[in-house]
């Protein structure tokens, strides 16, 4: 397999959890979203994948975009280890904590959107900072209720294994952090979090461990 991917991106992220987690072997072809005016707009990439976005998992004959879909394939192609609950309750949580994430916040806070607000609306660095820090704070306070008001949070977002939902927090967690979101009120995602960390396959995947990093 091979993954498209940015080291900060933290839908690729996502993805690199997946994988490592699944212990599925891949080779990282890095794309720049910034070099060249973004190399996921260059004629190659939108040829693999028209959405020119990150990351792009291809496997065989398969050429696949988007996170969550990339998730779902590996977990019914490759199911072991389960990211998914066995029940349809515990996978319709999970599901809803993780598209919290990555539907909720992520769009508004993603690079695309940062720099329109910049280029195109002119808006001022500390501005777009400003946004970005809100929406953030704003969804993982969302995600901080779903997760400390349910009893089937555990030592992970659902029980006691990995979930998609733990392959979403700890990308946006980490990118909260990175732009100095307020993590003060959010104890059960710093919490779970921190679990997450101690686990190699959430160190291996970290921004700062791809080989593209800077």
């Amino acid at each position: 397999m091979k993954l498209y991917s940015y080291f900060r991106s933290s839908a690729a992220y996502r993805v690199r959890i997946a994988l490592n987690l699944k212990g599925l072997p891949y080779e990282t072809v890095p794309v720049h979203l910034l070099r060249q005016g973004g190399e996921q707009l260059l004629p190659e990439y939108r040829r693999l994948n028209p959405t020119a976005l990150v990351p792009t998992l291809v496997d065989g004959d398969l050429a696949l975009g988007q996170s969550m879909a990339i998730l779902e394939y590996l977990e019914e192609t490759y199911p072991q280890p389960a990211l998914l609950p066995a029940d349809a309750a515990g996978r319709a949580r999970v599901r809803a904590i993780a598209q919290t994430i990555a539907c909720d916040i992520h769009p508004l806070d993603n690079l695309r959107v940062l720099k329109y607000l910049k280029h195109e609306m002119k808006v001022s660095e500390e501005s777009k900072n400003a946004w970005y820090r809100h929406w953030v704070e704003v969804g993982l306070a969302a995600v901080e209720g779903m997760l400390a008001q349910h009893p089937a949070t555990g030592e992970f977002c659902h029980g006691g294994q990995p979930s998609f939902a733990d392959l979403c927090l700890v990308p946006q967690v980490a990118n909260a952090r990175r732009f100095e979101c307020d993590l003060g009120a959010m104890p059960t995602i710093v919490r779970i979090d921190a679990r997450c960390q101690e686990l190699d396959a959430f160190r291996q995947a970290a921004p700062a461990k791809q080989p593209d990093a800077e």
